[in-house]
């Protein structure tokens, strides 16, 4: 059995809970983690010609993995609506990636990963529930579009909730590992990864390791499948 280790991480822009700027904590969070894909958020600064919070350079270095061959916010930007995801090299070589602009009162996209026989959606989504709510039903029903069956789509969904507001997900498994949110005394459980009901999900958790409480304001959270 081949397994496929998926993993979502807000980096708060690499500034721990208030600062200061040091990507250095989250590359290690993501290296000890040791995800096949992980989707980040928040991985450029917001003002002006947004830069990457998360320098480039470092990425393959410190954690082996590649981030996806996108166009970008802005120049010297790593994400797009501060999101990128990270992959194995071998993995990068295979895939396709495209941006899906979603609705609601800030300014919102989902990156889409298609691999062979696998397509992975990294989300941020809205502060506004109604904003949540429209943006999963166009994701969901993009998805249903341009995507084979075995979808998996994970993020920082920002929904405080077990139910509400989740309900465009009524045609996958919905993971909340445990609560993410804030990272030094977590209380909520703002990161999720939904799944095709067929997919195998063998195990799956809150990243502790490696400081991450200092790291971001979030902490990662990750599930294995078995690989499709």
């Amino acid at each position: 059995m081949s397994l496929l280790r998926l993993a979502s991480y807000n980096l708060h822009k690499c500034r721990g809970l208030t600062g200061p700027h040091a990507p250095e904590r989250n590359l290690a969070v993501i290296a000890a983690l040791k995800p096949d894909i992980i989707a980040l958020q928040e991985v450029d600064f917001r003002l002006g010609a947004r830069p990457e919070a998360l320098p480039r350079r470092l990425i393959r270095e410190a954690t082996g993995l590649v981030p996806a061959d996108m166009t970008t916010t802005g120049e010297n930007s790593l994400g797009w609506h501060g999101q990128t995801i990270l992959m194995r090299p071998d993995l990068a070589e295979q895939a396709v990636l495209r941006r899906l602009p979603l609705p609601g009162l800030e300014p919102r996209g989902a990156v889409v990963l298609r691999l062979p026989r696998l397509t992975v959606i990294g989300v941020h989504l809205g502060l506004a529930r109604s904003s949540r709510r429209a943006q999963l039903a166009r994701i969901t029903a993009q998805a249903a579009r341009i995507a084979d069956d075995n979808i998996v789509l994970m993020g920082d969904f920002n929904e405080w909730h077990d139910s509400r507001g989740l309900e465009s997900l009524a045609g996958f498994r919905v993971i909340a590992p445990g609560p993410s949110y804030p990272a030094p005394m977590p209380r909520l459980r703002f990161d999720r990864i939904a799944i095709s009901h067929h997919l195998d999900v063998l195990r799956h958790g809150v990243f502790t390791g490696a400081d991450a409480r200092d790291a971001s304001d979030h902490l990662p959270i990750w599930a294995e499948i078995e690989q499709p």
